[in-house]
């Protein structure tokens, strides 16, 4: 049955690497993600091998026989050689006892063989000089001299005196335990033609990488014929991260964690979305101040480089100009300036009469109240019935304080203000203004402004927000770093 999804949206999406509604291709694709995950234990065994070979050695030594050959590693001749002679002078004590001639030839063999490892250190090629100078500390302790000398202490070891002394099984089987172990991890490394030691790992990752890269352009080539806009090289971008599976360089090897991450979590096997959602968590809580602060201070410096170049200043002439960016053929600030102040004067302040009047009212009050006028027509009898007198009078003393003290007018209007019916009347004023404004405002109006302050923040955009470079964004970090410091040093002095 033909699918009725429209082609535009079969383009668009990525093939998925399996259909969980088949179970056998899912059975098969979690077969391919554990033999991706053999595939990476063995890369990391084969780097791990070198510095713990001494434990594979001590707790798995059929697996040190096996893999000691890959890496080029084989028991190093001396210290080989200095375990036979041990071995032959038990034997040879076993058959003619301590007191022989011969035994003395194998000890005296021993004594040189020492002398020849302390001084030239067979352990070094393995990066083993540790276990040299733990064998020559326990020798020290074991046959003690005034010298404390690790040649004297070995020297005097392998005597008959001083095994007849101690007696010559407790001393062998102590040699066994104590310093035998150390002789046999040592080993000798062959050197390839390149200079390198060798490390044929190769011989073991070659049929991983075939069989990879075979899986590979199988399943980008079903991919590129089941959608037919997507091409084969498109199926193999999509599928990137499986070419790091047949990348033959030891130094890639490990790149494979992330094929080998991503096929186990298609697969169900593992689920990375907890970690993915802690990580991203980590990793915006540790970049969003600097980011923010990034932002900002990028903004404020584009703001401040118009301002030195006195762009801001010419923000209205070139908005006449065709150079200039205007998407809508408006002038938004002017357009919305007219509508406002006209909002303010044919609608706002009629309904603000009572609140306006009140103010005015007892600001005059005020100001007559402490006239000295008033206060000299006090004084005269019958003043209650020459009101329309002092009303002229009094305009004309305001008139006369406009005129010949400003200062006092303002002064007078200022003490009205400032005490606290006064305030009230302010304040009242004001809230009362923007209430009114508001209401007038919103609605279709309200939209009216929003829609030109996107076309005006647009347009900012187009014409002086420019795009930050290197070399400006090396200077916000700057400023971050230099504001950090000025806070540092206000806090300290605030201490």
């Amino acid at each position: 049955m033909l699918s009725t999804e429209p082609i535009e949206s079969m383009t668009m999406k990525k093939p998925r690497a399996i259909n969980k509604n088949h179970p056998v291709g899912l059975w098969i694709e979690r077969g391919l993600s554990m033999i991706a995950v053999v595939n990476y234990a063995l890369v990391l065994f084969n780097i791990s091998y070198i510095p713990w070979r001494d434990f594979y050695f001590r707790y798995f030594r059929e697996l040190t026989e096996l893999y000691d050959p890959i890496m080029g590693i084989e028991p190093h001749r001396d210290t080989v050689r200095y375990i036979e002679t041990v071995e032959a002078l038990n034997n040879q004590v076993v058959e003619t006892g301590l007191q022989s001639p011969e035994v003395e030839v194998i000890l005296t063999s021993l004594r040189q063989q020492s002398i020849e490892m302390v001084d030239t250190n067979p352990f070094a090629i393995a990066n083993q000089s540790g276990a040299l100078e733990t064998i020559k500390n326990r020798m020290r302790d074991r046959a003690p001299n005034p010298d404390d000398s690790s040649k004297q202490a070995f020297s005097t070891f392998w005597t008959v005196e001083y095994l007849a002394d101690h007696g010559f099984p407790q001393e062998i089987g102590w040699f066994k335990s104590e310093i035998k172990p150390f002789m046999e991890a040592n080993y000798f490394r062959s050197l390839s033609e390149t200079g390198n030691f060798v490390n044929d790992f190769w011989r073991i990752d070659f049929p991983f990488v075939i069989f990879f890269l075979v899986e590979f352009l199988i399943r980008t080539r079903v991919v590129s014929s089941k959608f037919n806009t997507v091409t084969w090289l498109d199926a193999m971008l999509w599928r990137w991260y499986d070419i790091l599976m047949f990348v033959p360089l030891p130094t890639a090897r490990l790149l494979r964690i992330i094929p080998v991450t991503i096929r186990l979590d298609q697969t169900g096997l593992i689920k990375l979305e907890k970690l993915r959602a802690f990580a991203s968590r980590g990793l915006v809580s540790s970049v969003s101040q600097e980011l923010t602060e990034a932002v900002i201070i990028q903004f404020i410096n584009q703001v401040q480089d118009q301002l030195r170049e006195g762009n801001i200043g010419k923000a209205i002439a070139q908005s006449q100009q065709q150079r200039y960016m205007n998407i809508n053929n408006l002038n938004e600030i002017e357009f919305i300036s007219n509508q406002l102040i006209q909002v303010v004067v044919d609608k706002v302040i009629p309904q603000l009469d009572s609140d306006i009047e009140a103010l005015i009212r007892y600001n005059v009050e005020s100001v007559v109240k402490n006239s000295p006028v008033v206060e000299r027509f006090k004084k005269v009898p019958g003043f209650e019935n020459l009101a329309k007198e002092l009303s002229d009078r009094l305009i004309g003393e305001l008139s006369q304080l406009a005129t010949e003290g400003p200062n006092s007018a303002y002064e007078a209007i200022r003490k009205a203000m400032s005490d606290r019916k006064g305030s009230q009347l302010t304040e009242q004023l004001v809230r009362d203004f923007g209430k009114v404004l508001w209401q007038e405002i919103e609605g279709e109006q309200m939209q009216q402004f929003e829609y030109l302050l996107v076309d005006l923040l647009e347009e900012i955009k187009l014409n002086y927000i420019h795009r930050v470079d290197e070399e400006n964004f090396e200077q916000v970090l700057a400023s971050i770093q230099e504001r950090r410091k000025l806070e540092g040093l206000i806090v300290y002095e605030s201490d």
